[in-house]
Order: C-alpha cells, then structure tokens, then sequence
C-alpha cells in the first residue's frame, strides 16, 4: 500500500512537471513573439519619429515659402497698381499725342490746300502775263522761282548803256505789266535792279548800287506813268552781286545786266488764303 502511494505520488509529480514545461515553453514563444512585435513597433516608431522630424522641417519651410510668397504677392500687387497707373498715363499721353498728330495732319492739310490754290493763281498769273507780254522776244522772260512769278527784261530793251531813262521799247513792254498789275489789285509788283561788276560812276550816281537802285525807280515811275497804282509797287537795287553767270566776258556781263519784275501775292493775302483753307477744312471736319 505504502509502495503503491510513493508511485501515484510520483507519478502526479511527474505529471506536474510535464505541465509546467509546456507552459513555459508556451510563454516563452509568446514572450518571443511579443518582444518581436516590440521590436517591430519600436521600429516603426522611430520611422514616425523621423517622418514627423521631416514633416515638421517641411512645414517650417513651407511657412517660409508662403511667407515669402505673401511678400512677393503684394509686391506683385503693387507692382500691378503702379503698372496701371503707369498704362493709364500713358493711354492718356498716347492720346494727347495721336491728337496732337491729327491737329498737325490737319494743319499740313490745310496748308498744302493754300499752297495749291496759291499755285493755281500763280500759273493764272503766268498765263495771264504770256498773253499779255509775249514770248516773241528773247530779252524778255516769264518764268516761276521759288513759287514767285518774275518777268526778266535785258537792259537792252529798257536802258542805253550808263544810262537810267527808259528806252521808247521800254515802255511798250511796261504798259503790258502795267496792265496785268491794274488786272490783279490784291498783288504787289516788285522792280529790281542788277548790273554787272564793271565799276559806275557817273553825276550824282556813286556806284553800282545806285546805278541799279535808278533804273528800278525809273521802271516804278514809268509803270505808275502807265496807270499802275503806286502802292503796289516796290523799287529794290542789287547792285552786282546776284549775277545769272559770271562776269569774265561781255556778253555774260550783258546778261547780268537786267530787272527783275516779281508779281506777288501780298503777305495778309496769303494768310488769307491759308485762314480760308482752315476754315474749309473745320467745317469739313465738324
């Protein structure tokens, strides 16, 4: 009987010990498994960790880009405010000038219109000379300078040599003028003298300058003899120094010695013509 309870004695204590084994494995496979997770989530905490570390770097840098962003906006924006103000100034000064260019097209209009009527009275004139005075002969000339009428006259035709009165053919030829400047009342006729370069003097005459300045006022006397009216006309001396060609022979001397007769529009005319243009030209406007 003792026998018998030392053996189931055993027995349980040997039953017990194989239980106690097999836990302990058991939490030792769980401890193993834990400290594995543990490991895992240490792991993976310090990821986090260093994320957030990152993350956080991140966020102050992006704060300083917006910052600097919101600097650079309104900047932008302020920029954009002076930009308009300078694109309004400028539309404004744009306008100014496209007016300022319209009122000049319209000015050059307005006299290019005068000088076209004044070019139309002119070859009026011309003509109206040619019937008068005649081409025929070859000391007489008519022609335009500068937009200036002239009739030229050799002094063969109007003086003796040294001589200020008027030649008998001198006088047909200026009735003719006489009567072209009565036709055109609103024009001046101005008589001017030139000689050649040989020195004069004679009686009361000093030099060439009055010997030119003589015949020019003996042509306004004997036009104002024909009927012209005197306060058209204007007597000027040159002298020798406007020649045609020069004076090395005597007949270029012959050529420079000669009158010049301007028929021209008096100068209040003219802003006449240009007053009316503008007038013109307004009214086409309005």
């Amino acid at each position: 009987m003792k026998k018998l309870m030392i053996l189931a004695l055993c027995s349980g204590l040997m039953f017990t010990s194989c239980v106690s084994k097999k836990k302990f494995t058991d939490l030792e496979a769980k401890q193993k498994k834990t400290q594995d997770l543990l490991n895992t989530a240490t792991v993976k905490l310090n990821d986090c960790l260093e994320e957030r570390s990152g993350l956080r770097a991140q966020n102050e840098s992006l704060k300083s880009q917006v910052a600097s962003l919101n600097s650079t906006n309104g900047d932008l924006i302020r920029q954009i405010g002076d930009f308009t103000d300078l694109t309004k100034k400028g539309a404004a000064n744009l306008e100014k000038s496209l007016e300022s260019l319209q009122e000049k097209d319209l000015t050059i209009r307005r006299l290019q219109d005068a000088l076209t009527r004044k070019d139309s009275v002119t070859l009026a004139l011309v003509t109206s000379l040619k019937k008068e005075v005649g081409l025929d002969d070859e000391d007489i000339q008519i022609n335009v300078e500068k937009g200036v009428v002239f009739i030229s006259l050799s002094d063969k035709v109007l003086f003796r040599s040294g001589s200020y009165n008027i030649t008998p053919r001198a006088s047909e030829i200026l009735a003719k003028v006489a009567k072209v400047i009565n036709d055109k009342p609103d024009f001046e006729a101005l008589v001017e003298g030139h000689t050649d370069n040989v020195p004069y003097r004679s009686g009361v005459l000093l030099d060439n300058w009055d010997l030119s300045a003589k015949r020019s006022t003996a042509i306004v006397r004997e036009l104002v003899n024909l009927g012209a009216n005197p306060a058209q006309l204007i007597a000027a001396g040159r002298s020798e120094f406007v020649p045609k060609v020069d004076n090395s022979t005597a007949e270029n001397r012959s050529i420079n010695r000669r009158t010049k007769i301007y028929v021209l529009p008096k100068i209040d005319q003219f802003y006449e013509m240009i007053e009316d243009s503008m007038d013109e030209l307004s009214k086409e406007g309005e």
